[in-house]
């Protein structure tokens, strides 16, 4: 809307806005007010929790993955206590806000036309993005697919949430080939799309880099002193020049471990590092007093054991570029000696993906054609991550393209990664497109070998919070052990009664107690069955506080304690009001 077609009413509040930024800093601004959204508001009165579909649960060997049915919202909610900090890899396709029947906001389509259309999906987007990174670990990273129409606002969104400091790429994605037209009456042919990569700290974070056997194919330069040139100091280093004719170089045909070289000093080379220093502050200075085609070798450079370091420099007067020669760096030269010198690459931030994205259709052997992603792609991306054990989410599941890039690459390096998906029902997609998905890629579909893996299904559910506190805390208490169990990975029940819990993980390693009678009857019981558990325990005790009395636990060790269900209520506290005051 613009300054003309404001009321008066929306003028001032517009301008207000603009006082609360009168600060000056860069940022995103938009109306929140107006239609906000209803899951979020009433998110205090209904407390999600997760409830276990077990006829829907997958057995085939591996790590338990997750994948949840429910507002990602909900969902969210619950992960921020079951994993908080614990996600290696965050990766979501979310809706592109195109106008085109994409995005619900409030159980409506967000048409074209709708004002508040971005905003609406600012809301949306921010509201997730902010839980989501709590679940980040301090090393993960969290990739996310969109296109031109919210592409500059999630940018600016990003780096208010995560920091422009921890920005690491935007990739460019060709998604379709550019001589295919998708309408005859459009002028422009959009064929790009982006990834927007974010780490939670990127001084903590190391990508998992391409890399390629380390060459000495170029290293066949050899310089012969036939004087003993002219020596001087600057900064107090020795350099020693040579003129025109007081030296020689001598290309071998064949390279060697023990020859040099040549490297151009120019671009970041020359601007950012010490040999372009060495260059503006040693050799341009006295090339009218040297003259051309000198070597300059300047002492205290290089890894390479030498001691020094050659520099030839221009040519003739037409000529502004030095060339300098280096040796294999002597920890290369370990390396090569045992048989494992790599060398690092840099990512790059454009694919063509062209060709993937066309072949999609039948991919895990589900048709799904609104956003479906090539797994190729994802494999990519989930990769970036050196954490092989990787725990990864996607809260904007879809057709479950994650999961599947998930295992495939388990499949193709070995890897012991896990996936936790979410993503609502809306027209049955959770359990006919997502779920159907998860099976086919996990038994095997269309003469293709299953890739194995198992697969707990959940659904989020709820407890209302609309009576007393001790009421909250019974019926919270009563619901949440399956939430303990995802947040323990320990689903193979050992003991489950009207008092107590006992599960444990696949090789018994890891158990969480659970304690929710609210009168004790059978309290000595428990005790005394956990004292029989000498691995890692967590066990939760019921009580209407945050005080256990500890004296009853006396002789059993190996345990972390936590009362239930007070945390559990004190975070969806945090999370209400953070919501909230958006």
């Amino acid at each position: 809307m613009s300054l003309e077609e404001m009321s008066k009413e929306q003028l001032i509040e517009y301008v207000e806005s603009l006082k609360e930024n009168e600060n000056g800093k860069f940022g995103l601004v938009w109306d929140k007010e107006k239609e906000p959204e209803k899951i979020v508001t009433e998110c205090d009165k209904k407390i999600p929790i997760l409830t276990e579909i077990k006829n829907r649960n997958v057995d085939n060997g591996g790590r338990e993955n997750i994948l949840i049915e429910g507002d990602n919202f909900h969902s969210l909610s619950v992960l921020n206590y079951t994993h908080k900090e614990s996600i290696d890899v965050i990766y979501i396709d979310p809706p592109y806000n195109t106008g085109n029947k994409d995005f619900i906001y409030n159980d409506k389509f967000v048409d074209i036309e709708d004002g508040y259309r971005h905003s609406k999906w600012l809301n949306f987007m921010e509201k997730r993005l902010k839980l989501a990174r709590n679940l980040l670990k301090e090393d993960g990273i969290i990739m996310i697919s969109i296109d031109d129409n919210e592409y500059a606002q999630l940018k600016i969104l990003c780096d208010k949430i995560f920091g422009e400091n921890n920005k690491l790429s935007i990739h460019h994605i060709q998604v379709r080939y550019s001589d295919k037209t998708l309408n005859e009456k459009n002028d422009w042919q959009p064929v790009m799309e982006y990834v927007l990569i974010y780490a939670k700290n990127s001084n903590k974070f190391y990508a998992n880099k391409p890399k390629e056997n380390y060459s000495i194919d170029k290293f066949d330069t050899e310089f012969i002193e036939l004087t003993d040139g002219e020596t001087f100091e600057v900064n107090g280093r020795k350099v020693v020049v040579f003129k025109k004719d007081e030296w020689k170089v001598k290309t071998h045909k064949e390279s060697n471990i023990n020859l040099l070289k040549g490297t151009w000093v120019s671009g970041s080379i020359y601007t950012g590092t010490g040999n372009g220093t060495m260059v503006q502050k040693v050799i341009e200075p006295r090339i009218e007093k040297d003259g051309y085609e000198c070597l300059y070798k300047i002492y205290g450079l290089g890894e390479d054991g030498l001691g020094y370091r050659y520099f030839t420099g221009p040519k003739k007067s037409t000529a502004t570029r030095c060339m300098m020669y280096s040796g294999v760096p002597l920890e290369r030269k370990k390396q090569i000696e045992k048989g494992n010198a790599v060398k690092h690459k840099s990512i790059p931030n454009i694919y063509d993906y062209s060709p993937d994205f066309g072949n999609i259709r039948h991919e895990g052997g589900v048709a799904f054609n609104s956003g479906k992603k090539p797994v190729k792609m994802l494999k990519n991306l989930i990769n970036y991550h050196t954490n092989k054990n990787a725990i990864v989410l996607d809260f904007f599941a879809g057709s479950g393209s994650t999961g599947h890039a998930v295992l495939d690459l388990n499949k193709e390096d070995g890897g012991n990664r896990k996936f936790i998906l979410c993503t609502n029902n809306e027209n049955n997609i959770c359990e006919k497109i997502t779920y159907k998905r998860l099976c086919n890629v996990i038994n095997g579909y269309d003469n293709k070998k299953g890739l194995g893996g198992s697969l707990k299904y959940f659904k989020t559910d709820f407890v209302d919070n609309i009576g007393t506190r001790d009421q909250l805390y019974y019926d919270l208490t009563e619901k949440c052990i399956p939430m303990l169990c995802v947040k323990g990975n320990t689903f193979n029940k050992v003991e489950l009664n009207n008092e107590y819990a006992i599960f444990t993980n696949s090789d018994n390693s890891k158990y969480s107690c659970v304690y929710f009678d609210i009168f004790g009857l059978k309290y000595a019981d428990f005790i005394d069955k956990i004292k029989n558990i000498k691995e890692e325990k967590i066990l939760y005790i019921f009580t209407l506080g945050d005080y256990i009395n500890t004296d009853s636990l006396k002789g059993i060790d190996n345990y972390t304690l936590e009362p239930i269900p007070y945390k559990i209520v004190e975070l969806y506290k945090k999370i209400v009001k953070m919501s909230k005051e958006d």
